[in-house]
């Protein structure tokens, strides 16, 4: 199974994200060669060799208009006209500007992300990760998500870099990405309006429930950019898992601090999750339905992994019933107790099997009618996500519609 861990001990900005990830391509040029054939309106991508403490990486280069902007990120909020500058003392730079520049809403985003170039699934990613940004910013000024706007030159260097780590995850196809606890600096940040406190709001709000900490360097290590795209993509957050390593690669920042400023991605292979399952069996002809119905039952309950039963043939030639009980090998002492309990068998055989099973989780979709929750199955390069029977039913019962109707509007 091919994983990416991120680590994130010096924060995480897009362009350090999309240069770290970059690092780990065979064919570096054909991704470079994919974003320029995009035609973002004003942007040139190019990756330059950097050094960091002594560390070689790329730092991904992006001009906007012939002009590369501080530290990758700078994303102006027209509700309060916020720099989330990494280099707080260059914020005050920009805050004179936003009178010449026009500003783009979420909507125009969509737009303009809708008429690139790419393959669904990143064009999916990519409007995501603006969603979670806008999201956090609305809560963070008090105004509708439609009223969130965005600087036109921060707004098209922050595009490019949501839509190059986007694309770099469909290029690098891994099936978990994990990332370390994240190092989002200390001190405050510059805006036009006034000083905030590091990390700034929208950042602190994109990282709820991460483990998240500070330190003695100051400046905002962690940009809004970068945070939504960590909690986009990542599936766990903590210490690097047991893995193959395979390759690592260095995204650089601008800034230099006392501690290598860059973000390092590492891309291995997991052992397939295996488990040791016992499969209890008897055969029953002298049983009701009603009592194996209630044996089942009672199982379940109890922990089993799977219950069920199968026709059979027994001795002279009379119809029976195979129950099959699965579970974990410490839980084989409480289902043969209730196999002999609540069924009439006088003996009970034991299996014991290796299991090969995708990754599961949960996540939840927000539809007109109601929140449906999803299990997402990952593994062996597939991906399956079902809805939950039970929500699809309340929702088919408290407005009429199909399940059909339902299945599509997720």
């Amino acid at each position: 199974m091919k994983v990416i861990y991120l680590d994130c001990s010096m924060g995480a900005a897009g362009d350090m994200l999309m240069a770290a990830l970059y690092e780990l391509l065979e064919d570096k040029q054909a991704f470079l060669d994919m974003m320029r054939s995009l035609g973002l309106p004003g942007i040139e991508i190019s990756a330059e060799p950097a050094v960091k403490c002594g560390i070689t990486g790329t730092h991904m280069k992006v001009l906007v208009h012939g002009s590369e902007e501080l530290d990758s990120f700078h994303e102006h909020l027209h509700g309060c006209e916020h720099d989330h500058a990494r280099e707080p003392d260059h914020a005050h730079t920009h805050a004179g500007e936003h009178e010449h520049h026009q500003h783009t809403g979420l909507h125009e985003i969509e737009h303009l992300l809708s008429h690139l170039d790419l393959p669904q699934t990143v064009r999916d990613d990519a409007l995501a990760v603006y969603h979670r940004i806008a999201e956090a910013e609305s809560k963070v000024h008090g105004r509708p998500v439609d009223q969130i706007h965005f600087h036109e030159v921060g707004t098209l260097d922050a595009l490019a870099d949501v839509v190059g780590v986007c694309l770099l995850m469909h290029l690098l196809a891994p099936e978990k990405v994990y990332a370390s606890s994240v190092h989002v600096g200390c001190g405050q940040v510059k805006c036009a309006h006034g000083i905030l406190p590091v990390p700034a709001p929208a950042t602190a709000l994109l990282l709820s429930g991460v483990p998240i900490y500070g330190g003695a360097i100051q400046g905002e290590l962690c940009t809004p950019t970068g945070a939504a795209l960590l909690t986009h993509f990542v599936t766990k957050f903590g210490e690097l898992p047991a893995m193959r390593l395979l390759k690592s690669g260095y995204g650089m920042g601008t800034k230099d601090f006392p501690a290598a400023n860059c973000v390092r991605a590492m891309l291995g292979e997991q052992d397939a999750p295996t488990e040791e399952i016992l499969e209890l069996s008897c055969n029953l002809d002298d049983c009701t339905g009603e009592a194996i119905g209630f044996a089942m039952e009672r199982l379940l309950d109890a922990g089993a992994l799977d219950v069920y039963w199968t026709s059979v043939g027994m001795k002279k030639n009379r119809p029976g019933i195979l129950l099959t009980c699965m579970c974990r090998p410490l839980d084989r002492e409480k289902m043969v107790e209730l196999l002999f309990r609540h069924t009439t068998t006088l003996g009970v055989r034991e299996s014991a099997f290796r299991r090969y099973t995708l990754s599961r989780e949960s996540k939840t979709i927000q539809t007109p009618d109601g929140d449906i929750r999803v299990k997402v199955s990952t593994g062996y390069g597939v991906t399956r996500e079902k809805p939950e029977f039970e929500d699809l039913a309340k929702i088919a019962r408290k407005t009429g519609k199909s399940f059909s109707e339902l299945q599509k509007s997720i």
